[in-house]
């Protein structure tokens, strides 16, 4: 299909594409509608980071369009700048920068002054692009994730943390190019550190697939990652392991928040720019006993160590 080469956009076509949006409709279907290319859509909702921006309102100390008509008719009269301010019931200071910022008494001229103002208010920073809370994932894919389950997939019962086994996972990195995988138990919180020696995903799954036999099955049901590429391998991990794998969406690291959270307390052991490798499994683990054995008021001041083996002792 062609498009074409000028899209010109009217507020109305705008707020129905934000109601799209919103309900979760993909960039491609929203294009479809309005006989555009995705990108087109794309450029209209990333200017705000794919949020519905609020209605633009002036802020109470701003000028305006009938104080700019009233500062052009006193310029054009030839008033003083302190005459035009008393009559504005404004700061001389404020009546002079405004006719300075937009051309001098000269070239002044109240609309291209208020247009002007207008402009200058929008943020000129571009944030990345969000996704609808009713988007699903599943489908089109994760990056270079192929088959992978959305996080928003995950039963209830992961997301209320009414059951122990879910775990969440991450990697910290180092210098030349060193990492550590990071995982918390959900219900717990309960800390393991995995040394790996490469990023890559076959190096990064057999690790974990390793280090998930220490557990018992009943305490590692599921995995919810980023959408880092080391998990590309994802069901090999799965197949050997019976543990499933969720993706968390792109950019939303508070969806790991326990994870998150550990892993800004790994910085005490672990700072940035520093050269992870030389750490032992055996280091790991002590740092990892020191987080568990701390009280979490979360907990009701019981450490996640205490709560970890209540949950191992039921099972036996």
């Amino acid at each position: 299909m062609k498009y074409p080469t000028r899209i010109y956009y009217t507020e109305a076509d705008k707020s129905l594409m934000w109601d799209r949006w919103q309900k979760g409709e993909s960039l491609n279907a929203i294009g479809r509608h309005f006989g555009r290319s995705h990108s087109s859509v794309q450029n209209i909702l990333s200017k705000t980071g794919g949020i519905r921006p609020p209605k633009r309102r002036r802020s109470r100390l701003a000028l305006t369009m009938a104080e700019r008509e009233e500062i052009s008719r006193g310029v054009v009269a030839g008033q003083t700048l302190r005459g035009i301010a008393a009559l504005l019931g404004r700061a001389p200071s404020t009546v002079s920068r405004e006719i300075h910022r937009n051309g001098g008494r000269r070239r002044y001229r109240a609309n291209q002054a208020d247009k002007a103002a207008w402009d200058r208010a929008k943020r000129p920073k571009t944030r990345a692009m969000r996704r609808s809370r009713n988007k699903t994932l599943k489908g089109e894919g994760l990056g270079q994730i192929t088959d992978a389950v959305s996080i928003r997939e995950r039963p209830a019962s992961v997301e209320d943390r009414a059951l122990p086994g879910h775990w969440e996972g991450d990697l910290i990195f180092g210098t030349r190019n060193t990492q550590i995988a990071t995982l918390v138990e959900r219900f717990t919180r309960y800390v393991m550190l995995v040394k790996v020696d490469s990023r890559d995903t076959a190096t990064v799954i057999n690790a974990l697939i390793k280090h998930s036999h220490k557990l018992p099955r009943e305490l590692y049901k599921s995995l919810t990652w980023d959408r880092g590429s080391e998990l590309a391998d994802h069901k090999r991990f799965t197949l050997a392991t019976d543990i499933k794998v969720y993706f968390c969406d792109p950019q939303s690291p508070w969806q790991r928040g326990s994870n998150e959270n550990t892993n800004g307390l790994l910085r005490q052991y672990f700072p940035k720019g520093t050269d992870l490798s030389v750490h032992s499994q055996a280091t790991l683990n002590a740092v990892a006993r020191q987080l568990n054995d701390r009280p979490r008021k979360t907990l009701q001041f019981y450490s996640p160590a205490e709560k970890f083996n209540e949950c191992v002792a039921t099972i036996h």
